[in-house]
């Protein structure tokens, strides 16, 4: 559902104006909810007979840590108001995916994880080239970031970084990144 605006810009939009603006939003809510649904369940699947492809060195850990503490700024980035980070970036949320999918790439090395952490990396790239053209073709702009903005930008990140990493992704994932 993510890929329409990078494939089928034109067919986005057509789109959008048919159906109105709050339908559009509506059904994309919810197929991405089924897509999302069915990532988890399919990955769940997969994680039960693993295939292992290589083994990465210990160190790989501690560099994917230090990448997801950075897409945690970059998500961040995404909502904190007039940020440098997304004065500078325009895009922060989808560099935080990349940023995160690169780094379970750094840290494991099972098929599933590969085609899953590989296929949002791919995707990523996509739609970071898509939004800047769009950007450019329609001429959009972003305010100035300003430096309060910016430090709550990296706090926010780094504490939604912390919590993640160091309570929820055992949770809610089953693997404890710390130990």
């Amino acid at each position: 559902v993510h890929s329409v605006c990078i494939f089928a810009e034109d067919w986005r939009t057509q789109t959008r104006a048919r159906m109105g603006e709050g339908a559009y939003k509506g059904v994309y809510s919810l197929l991405s909810l089924i897509g999302f649904w069915l990532i988890i369940w399919g990955f769940g699947v997969a994680r039960e007979a693993p295939v292992l492809l290589w083994v990465l060195p210990v160190g790989m850990r501690h560099a994917a840590s230090l990448l997801t503490l950075i897409a945690f700024v970059f998500l961040a980035a995404a909502y904190v108001p007039r940020n440098g980070i997304k004065a500078r970036f325009h895009h922060p949320m989808v560099l935080g995916v990349k940023a995160w999918a690169l780094a379970h790439l750094m840290s494991t090395g099972t098929l599933a994880h590969v085609v899953l952490f590989g296929g949002f990396l791919a995707w990523a790239v996509l739609d970071f080239i898509s939004a800047r053209k769009r950007d450019r073709a329609a001429g959009t702009t972003y305010p100035a970031g300003t430096l309060p903005a910016t430090a709550v930008t990296v706090v926010v990140g780094a504490v939604a970084w912390a919590a993640f990493a160091l309570w929820l992704h055992g949770l809610l994932i089953g693997i404890r990144p710390f130990g």
